[in-house]
């Protein structure tokens, strides 16, 4: 109390207003470049050089590019392009404005060239460097404290309304950092204001370039009335398939960063030959775009829930395997976040599952995306309240049926291998365990790294 009363923290709130402007409005710029990239790149380019359209195997090149730039910069400038998605969402802590060129390039280059990551990771390593430089050009003996609450303010201002809300984007931040106790109202403060700010700052600047405001929504859907017990038996199914599905990107991501960084150069565009070849594999054998199985989601997945109707269950499937796949691959290379390729798997799985009985399109589509969101970011709270938020008044309604899943998928995903090392020890140990041979044990010691019971002394 006496440091809310303090004169140092009211000027903390007034540069926390301050830095929520020049950071929104970066972020929108950033945002809006990447889309105008995302247009020529896929849309207008190809007619420029001569095509009639855009011809099947154009994501190639663009996806090979993509590996050699990412890996270039992940090489070769500072701070590595930001951290690696394979480790999970992250959030907090003093990044240095040095680093921030590095994590911008690497994610232009991710988003604009059709990776399958999304832009909420480097969008708060943005307003987060851009944070702690306002502290110290405004302050250059401030303590660390100043800084680390401004780095949050800024990473607030620079998400305020990717996810529809600001306090969708307070929840995220808040949740991924751990904060709690007194700490919690000292941070969320400024933050909350920075991000009020940035709401503001983006509708300021659709309203003057009708840019529109970048933000996830799903309009126009069914009005949902209320849940049934049937309902309440898929949630329990919605949260075991996702923790099984998402363990297994995030093990694919793992298992293939590895081998990608023994040779980054040469390696990352050959992951990115492997995204395209799988968007071009959907596109043939469905006939629709490969642009839904690339970038991150976000865009496509409003036309996905529109459109719904018109896909058939074969073709939903295929675009799950093609996008889980090209997006656990992502992860294991590039540089962007994880949150919206898993809110768009999720939702083109809940809509699959809209054809069985006794569920409809709005409890599927909440219970997928709050169970896959739950799974690859584990965050509970977060993956509820976007499930919620993104239904607008769909959400009240189905938000018991979103809790259970997201319960059910955050438990269950903690009895799912969380490395590739756990994997190898739960696959050797187990027949060993039901009796299939004492021979198996020492395998187990000698073949796994991983395992802490190994001892690498041998004298």
């Amino acid at each position: 109390m006496a440091l809310l009363r303090s004169r140092s923290y009211i000027q903390l709130l007034i540069l926390a207003a301050v830095i929520g402007v020049p950071v929104s409005a970066l972020a929108y710029g950033f945002l809006k470049l990447v889309a105008v990239l995302q247009t020529w790149l896929f849309g207008t380019l190809p007619k420029q050089l001569g095509f009639q359209g855009v011809p099947a195997w154009w994501p190639l090149p663009l996806l090979a590019v993509a590996g050699l730039l990412v890996s270039s910069v992940i090489r070769y400038l500072p701070g590595k392009g930001g951290h690696s998605p394979a480790d999970g969402f992250k959030a907090g802590g003093t990044p240095d404005p040095i680093d921030l060129p590095g994590v911008l390039l690497a994610a232009l280059a991710t988003l604009s060239l059709g990776v399958v990551l999304g832009p909420e990771a480097p969008l708060i390593a943005m307003g987060g460097g851009l944070g702690v430089l306002a502290v110290h050009l405004a302050k250059r003996d401030a303590p660390p404290t100043a800084a680390a609450v401004m780095a949050a303010a800024g990473s607030f201002a620079a998400i305020s309304t990717l996810f529809g809300s600001p306090i969708a984007g307070a929840f995220l931040l808040m949740e991924a950092v751990g904060l709690g106790g007194p700490m919690l109202g000292l941070v969320l403060v400024p933050g909350l204001l920075a991000a009020g700010v940035g709401t503001l700052v983006f509708i300021g600047l659709d309203s003057l370039t009708g840019f529109g405001t970048f933000s996830l929504a799903l309009p126009g859907l069914p009005l949902f009335h209320h849940p049934t017990g049937a309902m309440f038996l898929w949630a329990l199914a919605f949260g075991l398939v996702a923790s099984v599905a998402g363990t297994g990107i995030r093990l694919l991501a793992l298992a293939v960063r590895p081998l990608v960084e023994r040779r980054m150069i040469l390696f990352t565009p050959l992951v990115g030959l492997a995204v395209a070849g799988l968007a071009i594999g959907f596109a043939e054998a469905t006939g629709r775009s490969s642009s839904t199985v690339l970038f991150s989601g976000q865009s496509a997945l409003p036309g996905l829930v529109q459109h719904a109707a018109g896909w058939t269950v074969g073709a939903l499937l295929l675009l799950i395997v093609c996008k889980a796949l090209a997006y656990g691959i992502s992860l294991s290379s590039f540089r962007g976040g994880p949150v919206f390729p898993s809110l768009f798997i999720g939702a083109a799985g809940g809509i699959a599952a809209s054809h069985l009985p006794g569920l409809s399109l709005v409890p599927g589509l909440a219970m997928g995306i709050g169970a896959m969101c739950a799974v690859m970011l584990k965050l509970p709270l977060t993956s509820t309240l976007l499930a919620t938020l993104l239904l607008y008044s769909d959400g009240l309604a189905v938000m018991p049926l979103v809790i259970v899943a997201v319960v059910v998928a955050y438990a269950a995903t903690a009895w799912m291998p969380q490395t590739v090392a756990d994997l190898r020890r739960k696959t050797a140990v187990e027949p060993a365990v039901a009796g299939t041979g004492p021979s198996h044990a020492p395998a187990v010691t000698a073949a796994d790294p991983g395992n802490p019971a190994r001892s690498t002394d041998r004298g």
